[in-house]
């Protein structure tokens, strides 16, 4: 029974601001970054795959380094569009997109959408790295949501827990999900 490791990995902190593709880490998320780096290398990783973000790129670059590896960008495993611009309450937005599972605002993806999204690029990888150890770098919604796709106990009260990185591996025999494990303790 040949097992496939899947390290999802959420990005380390970014300061925010409009530029989704092009917001990078801030100097916390690049220390964060550095223990991250440190952690994995204790880890065999085969592939390091990324959403097209800097943020999540910027994540798991120090591992892709590590292993003399490129990172590859997904673009389905890029966060989830919430609106198709700044949405006036953020908190009041998340609450309305995980109570209704269809429900989207305008120009934005519903959880089921963009989970969908996230499945499709997972069990495309899932097939192409098939026993291999993947790092996929990630972000806090999406992560979640593809999680919530195999036990909907991954809820918007699990994401609200997240850390800035955060890490979880995921065992995969085929397509079905044998075992969750969280990898990552944030320093404070």
């Amino acid at each position: 029974m040949k097992t496939t490791e899947v390290y999802l990995v959420r990005h380390a902190h970014s300061i925010y601001n409009s530029d989704e593709y092009g917001r990078g880490l801030s100097e916390e998320g690049r220390e964060d970054q550095k223990r991250l780096t440190e952690l994995m290398k204790n880890i065999h990783v085969d592939v390091i795959l990324s959403s097209p973000y800097k943020r999540a790129i910027q994540t798991v670059e120090g591992i892709a380094k590590h292993i003399n590896k490129p990172v590859q960008t997904i673009a389905g495993f890029k966060e989830r569009a919430l609106a198709d611009g700044p949405v006036e309450n953020f908190q009041s937005a998340i609450e309305s997109v995980w109570s209704n599972e269809h429900f989207s605002l305008p120009g934005g993806e519903s959880n089921e959408g963009a989970r969908q999204r996230g499945i499709l690029a997972l069990k495309e990888v899932l097939h192409r790295y098939k026993g291999k150890r993947i790092v996929i770098g990630t972000h806090g919604n999406l992560m979640v949501l593809m999680m919530s796709y195999f036990n909907r106990s991954y809820d918007v009260h699990f994401w609200r827990n997240l850390d800035m990185p955060d890490v979880y591996r995921l065992t995969f025999v085929g397509e079905e999900l044998m075992q969750v494990d969280r990898i990552w303790q944030r320093q404070t």
